[in-house]
């Protein structure tokens, strides 16, 4: 069992920047695959970023290449996501998800544990 929470929503006006922040706790953290969603209202939740267990493999939606990353700090349990030059198309709910194998993987039913979200909004 891994429990996820995340922290580092806000507001923030488009062109800005936050840093999503996801602190695992439970079984073994360091050996699972890792990956951002976000669902914004009335869409389906979508893929934004995910990573294998030791972070040396990423991928991105095409959408957020070149502005969001990715990345772990498996000493201390966490997974982050740097988001820059934020658009209002940005705004949504974030998760966290944990996959249950090392792999990367980019579909939300590989991913078996997830936190509670954490709202972005980017204003104009």
């Amino acid at each position: 069992q891994v429990q996820l929470v995340e922290s580092g929503g806000g507001l923030v006006q488009a062109g800005g920047s936050l840093r999503l922040s996801c602190a695992a706790s439970g079984r073994t953290f360091s050996s699972n695959a890792m990956g951002w969603f976000r669902q914004a209202p009335g869409k389906e939740r979508e893929f934004v970023a995910g990573m294998n267990w030791n972070g040396d493999t990423t991928y991105y939606a095409d959408s957020v290449k070149g502005r969001f990353t990715i990345s772990r700090d498996n000493a201390k349990n966490t997974v982050y996501l740097q988001m820059n030059s934020l658009k209002s198309e940005d705004t949504a709910v974030y998760y966290c998800a944990a996959a249950t194998g090392t792999g990367l993987r980019v579909r939300p039913t590989s991913y078996g544990y997830w936190g509670q979200g954490t709202q972005v909004t980017v204003s104009l």
